[in-house]
Order: structure tokens, then sequence, then C-alpha cells
């Protein structure tokens, strides 16, 4: 395989998943260019083509490391080095529109308990108190609910997270000759 189809194929992941762990754009490009180059230098020591991705992403979350080591030691960090982590009601609200058919797909008792607990961001204690049963029943509910959802997204798509339970990177799966939809 050839540097350039490894690098026209992952290239946009990559550079997803460093965007997850670094804010400031400049330094994600510094570090997808460093990937690119001990991806180059390396590529003679892949064993099997078929673990690329795999190997890929070992690299890139090697250099991120690299990068918060000497930059530690360098500077503090910085407010704008986190921007990230702050969700806007826009990117929550098209989030909701996204996940919304999948809750509906569900039975009614968790599609309506996840509505009003992901989607309104209702108060799960206040929840409860409203449907008249204890806390932690309700908390259990949501978890099942929650692990239903997930197998539903499962059997549709294969999704990457990163360490904090964040999706950077997904495959829609394939059901027999078709893509599930």
């Amino acid at each position: 395989m050839k540097i350039e189809s490894i690098w026209r194929e992952y290239k946009v992941a990559l550079k997803r998943f460093i965007h997850t762990k670094v804010a400031n754009d400049a330094d994600v490009e510094d570090l997808l260019q460093e990937v690119l180059i001990k991806t180059y230098n390396n590529l003679g020591t892949l064993k099997k083509q078929a673990s690329i991705k795999s190997w890929l992403f070992q690299i890139t979350n090697h250099v991120i490391i690299d990068f918060y080591r000497k930059s530690g030691k360098s500077r503090a960090l910085a407010v704008e080095d986190t921007w990230y982590r702050e969700q806007p009601d826009e990117v929550r609200n098209a989030l909701s529109d996204c996940i919304s058919p999948f809750i509906k797909g569900l039975p009614k008792e968790q599609a309506d308990l996840l509505t009003a607990i992901d989607l309104e961001n209702r108060s799960q204690k206040a929840y409860a108190a409203e449907l008249g049963i204890s806390y932690s029943t309700l908390k259990s509910r949501v978890q099942a609910s929650r692990k239903k959802l997930k197998e539903t997204f499962d059997d549709c798509c294969h999704f990457q997270l990163d360490k904090g339970g964040t999706v950077f990177d997904y495959e829609h799966k394939r059901c027999g000759s078709r893509q599930c939809d």
C-alpha cells in the first residue's frame, strides 16, 4: 500500500481524532504532519495491511501524548486549549435531531424516559418524583434504556470512541449486500 492512498483514505479521520484532543488548529495541522512523517518512515514495519487503521491511530495517539508532554513542560494550559469541551446548544440540538429517530424506535416507556432525560435535559431526581418512583429505580431504567439505545446504534454503525467516551469516527455497517440505514 502506498503512502498517498493511505493518507487519502485516513487523513480526515486522523485530523478529527487529533481535534478531539487538541484545540488549536495550527497545532492540529502540525501534529497531522508529524503523523504523516512517522507513517512514511515506519510503513515498512507494518506487518498486516488489514491493521493499518488501528496502527495509524496508535501512531496518532503517541504523537498527541508526546505533544502534551513537550508542551506541558513549557506552558500552562490556557482557556482556548479547552474550548472543545463546551457543547453549544446548537450542537446539542443538531445531535438531538439525529438521535431522536433511534430513541423513538425503542419501546414507549424507554423512549419517553430517554427523551425526558437526554433530549430535554430534565433532572433525573425531579423526573423520578414526577413518575412516583424512587431515584435509584429511575437510574436503573435510564441505564437499561441507554444500553438498548446503544445496541440500536451498534446494529447500524461501528463507532470509535476516545478515552472520554466521545465519538470521533464511525463507519456504517453493511447488512448483507446493502448498507444499513
